[in-house]
C-alpha cells in the first residue's frame, strides 16, 4: 500500500491535481499495488478561515506518508509571499527536501521554441539544491525606509549541504545512464559560495569515473540552452540559479504545462508538484493543462518504485500530446482539463 498525502492547494491546483489522482488511480488498479489518498488542506481558504499556515500537527502527519502529491499555492486574497513562505518553503525546509529534480524533456509533438530542435535534443535534468542558498531568508535592513537604505540578503552554503546535493546529481546521472553532469555557477563573482560548490564539486566527480564533468557560468548556460540543449545531461546548481535555469529547461520542453518538479528527502518524506504555480485567473474555468500534475505522479510512482506503472504515465502522456491535443497552453489543447486527464488514464488503462 502507497500512502500518499494530497495538498490540492489553490488556484487552479485542484484541477490539475484531481486529473493526476485519477491517472494514479488506473495506474494503481492497472498495475496491481494498492493506494491510499488522504487529503490535507493547506492554502488560502484554510489561511482565511482559521489563520493557520502549516501547523506542526499537519508537519508531524505529513511526515507519515510516503510521499505529498502537491498542487499549488498563491491566491490573491492573501499577500503574496505568505502562502509561499510559510506554506511550501517551510515544507522543504522542516521536511528537509534538499533536492528539487526537474527533467525537462520533449515529448513528440510537442512544441519547442528552438528551431530545428526535436526531442532527440532536448532531455536534461536540473537538479537544484532546495534548503539553503539565498533561501533560508537571512538577511537584514540598514536604515530601512530611508534614501539611503541598504538591503542585505544572505546566501548560505554549507559542505555537507552541497556535497549531498552533488553526489545526488551524479548518482542520478549513474543510475539512468547519463554522460555528462555540469556545475552551473558564478565562479568568478560568486568567490565565496560558489568556490565552496566548485571545491566540492571536483572532489566528488573524481568518484565517478566514466562521467564527463564539466563547468557553465550560469549567463553561458542560459545562452547554451537555448542555442545546444543537445549539450545538457544532467546540470546541477545552487537554489537560485535552478530555480531560474529549471524555468527556462520548462519552456524549452513545450511549457509549463507539462513540466513537474519532485522535491526530495531520499531517507524521508517526499513531494512531487506541478511547477506551473496556482494561476488563480484560470481557476475554475477547466482551460489548463493538466499534464504537469500527472508528471509529478509520474515521479512520485518511480520514487517509490513503481517504476513500470510510471513508465506506463509516460507512454500515456507521450501519446496523449502526439495523437490528441491541438497544444499544450491554457485555452489550447483543443479538449478540457478533465477530458486531457480522461485521454491520459484511458491509454494507462488499456496498454
Amino acid at each position: 500500500m502507497i500512502d500518499i498525502a494530497v495538498v490540492a492547494g489553490d488556484g487552479i491546483g485542484p484541477e490539475v491535481v484531481a486529473e493526476a489522482v485519477k491517472v494514479l488511480k488506473i495506474a494503481a488498479a492497472r498495475y496491481g499495488f494498492g493506494l491510499g489518498l488522504h487529503d490535507i488542506e493547506l492554502g488560502a481558504d484554510r489561511y482565511l478561515r482559521t489563520g493557520e499556515l502549516l501547523p506542526d500537527s499537519t508537519l508531524r502527519e505529513l511526515r507519515g506518508y510516503d510521499a505529498i502529491l502537491f498542487g499549488a499555492v498563491g491566491d490573491p486574497r492573501v499577500k503574496p509571499g505568505i502562502l509561499e513562505k510559510d506554506i511550501l518553503l517551510k515544507l522543504r525546509f522542516e521536511l528537509d527536501l534538499y533536492i528539487n529534480l526537474r527533467p525537462a524533456k520533449l515529448y513528440p509533438g510537442a512544441p519547442c521554441p528552438l528551431v530545428g530542435k526535436g526531442p532527440a535534443d532536448v532531455d536534461m535534468a536540473i537538479v537544484r539544491e532546495n534548503t539553503e542558498g539565498l533561501y533560508v531568508g537571512q538577511g537584514s535592513f540598514e536604515r530601512r525606509g530611508e534614501k539611503d537604505e541598504i538591503a542585505l540578503q544572505l546566501s548560505r552554503n554549507t559542505r555537507f549541504g552541497v556535497e549531498r546535493c552533488v553526489r545526488y546529481a551524479f548518482e542520478y546521472a549513474r543510475k539512468n545512464h547519463r554522460q555528462r553532469v555540469t556545475f552551473c555557477g558564478k565562479t568568478n563573482v560568486l568567490n565565496f559560495a560558489h568556490d565552496l560548490w566548485m571545491r566540492v564539486f571536483e572532489a566528488v566527480r573524481a568518484e565517478y569515473a566514466g562521467i564527463e564533468a564539466n563547468y557553465a557560468h550560469v549567463d553561458a548556460l542560459c545562452m547554451f540552452l537555448v542555442k545546444n540543449p543537445e549539450n545538457y545531461d544532467v546540470i546541477v546548481t545552487d537554489n537560485m540559479f535552478g530555480d531560474i535555469v529549471s524555468d527556462l529547461a520548462a519552456i524549452i520542453q513545450g511549457g509549463l504545462g507539462v513540466a513537474a518538479g519532485a522535491n526530495l528527502n531520499p531517507a524521508g518524506v517526499s513531494m512531487f508538484e506541478p511547477i506551473h504555480g496556482s494561476a488563480p485567473p484560470f481557476k475554475g474555468q477547466g482551460v489548463v493543462n493538466p499534464i504537469a500534475a500527472i508528471n509529478a505522479g509520474r515521479m512520485l510512482l518511480d520514487h517509490l518504485g513503481q517504476t513500470e506503472a510510471a513508465a506506463a504515465i509516460d507512454r500515456a502522456v507521450a501519446r496523449t500530446i502526439a495523437r490528441d491535443l491541438k497544444g499544450l497552453d491554457v485555452h489550447k489543447m483543443g479538449c478540457s482539463t478533465g477530458a486531457a486527464g480522461d485521454l491520459i488514464a484511458g491509454y494507462v488503462r488499456g496498454e
